[in-house]
């Protein structure tokens, strides 16, 4: 098969303050992609008033399109703008609308997360989650994708990729970021433990609402310990590589800080995040801190204290880490796509 000429993909993702912005992040890391290779990209969805989200997507190069209201108006209006392909990212979107894109001849790439999504009918599936196995049950010759080594980067990332492990701060540097908005409000549990630890930290903490930030810079420290209240940014790597370690929910923003190098542990935070949480507790590559339904009710997380005080640690956490991405799932998953239009 041969890559196709001049392209034009539509991304079908959301962005909204209720379910965060990791859709139509990791989206945007394959339209830099398809973008640098000479394609066109459009995003065919809502941004939920996002500001700096917004900015991200107008500084990519990708057009915005509002989604219509239903199923039939939004697969209008993929062929109405010409769309070779659409990739389908969102566990909200209606399972039927990669057939009827289908129907319509366009190439449809979808992705899953485990069960979630998986209901699409796609001409590529890719899931990128650590451990994961192909999608079945596609159609008669889709493809399936599966594993870390298919995980999608922004530049800014790869970018920053470390290549050493840099001198530590005094005291230690931790970000603490549970997605782009936050929206189960996992800081107000988490950050609090990272001071119960009693040893001493800058808490770096990324937080999206002014009640949250209210309540975090309210916190009482210890000696030695500083909480700092950050806005959401559009480039999560510039600061993550400014930390000596990373408390983070178990979701594509964990890809991005293992491909940074940074130490990282992690929070499931909901259901469709449990399965790369298992996934990285067994490979070794982060540490734990629990489940957030549990964390509420009082159950310890034991991990943070040896992340924030042993440097040994964190270099080990993050040489496993960074040795299983290499930061190229991008160009895997574009070519795949680009293969499937171009034999069309």
């Amino acid at each position: 098969m041969t890559e196709a000429a001049a392209a034009h993909v539509v991304l079908r993702c959301d962005a909204h303050p209720s379910f965060g912005v990791g859709h139509v992040v990791r989206c945007l890391a394959l339209a830099q992609e398809l973008i640098a290779r000479g394609h066109r990209v459009t995003l065919l969805g809502g941004l939920g008033e996002i500001a700096w989200l917004e900015r991200l997507v107008d500084e990519t190069g990708v057009a915005l399109v509002r989604p219509g209201d239903d199923l039939t108006a939004v697969v209008e209006q993929a062929v109405d703008l010409g769309a070779d392909a659409v990739v389908i990212d969102g566990y909200h979107l209606a399972p039927d609308l990669g057939a009827r894109l289908r129907e319509r001849g366009v190439v449809v790439l979808a992705m899953v997360d485990g069960s979630f999504g998986s209901a699409q009918e796609a001409d590529v599936y890719v899931d990128q989650n650590l451990r994961a196995t192909p999608h079945t049950g596609g159609p008669n010759g889709s493809v399936a994708l599966a594993g870390i080594e298919h995980a999608l980067f922004r530049d800014s990332v790869l970018e920053r990729r470390r290549s050493s492990v840099p001198q530590p701060h005094d005291p230690p540097r931790v970000l603490a970021v549970f997605g782009g908005t936050d929206p189960y409000d996992a800081a107000v549990t988490v950050v609090p433990l990272l001071l119960e630890t009693g040893a001493p930290v800058h808490v770096t903490v990324v937080a999206a609402r002014d009640e949250v930030r209210t309540t975090l810079a309210g916190l009482a420290v210890g000696p030695r310990q500083q909480v700092e209240v950050v806005d959401p940014v559009a480039d999560l790597g510039a600061l993550a590589v400014t930390c000596d370690a990373a408390v983070s929910a178990s979701g594509s923003s964990v890809w991005e800080l293992l491909c940074l190098g940074v130490p990282t542990a992690v929070v499931c935070v909901v259901d469709n995040q449990r399965l790369g949480y298992e996934m990285t507790l067994a490979e070794h590559v982060v540490a734990p801190v629990g489940l957030l339904d549990e964390l509420r009710a009082g159950v310890p997380a034991p991990g943070l204290l040896p992340l924030i005080t042993d440097a040994d640690v964190r270099a080990d956490l993050a040489e496993r880490g960074q040795s299983l991405v290499d930061g190229r799932g991008r160009e895997r998953v574009a070519d795949a796509l680009l293969a499937r239009v171009g034999s069309r």
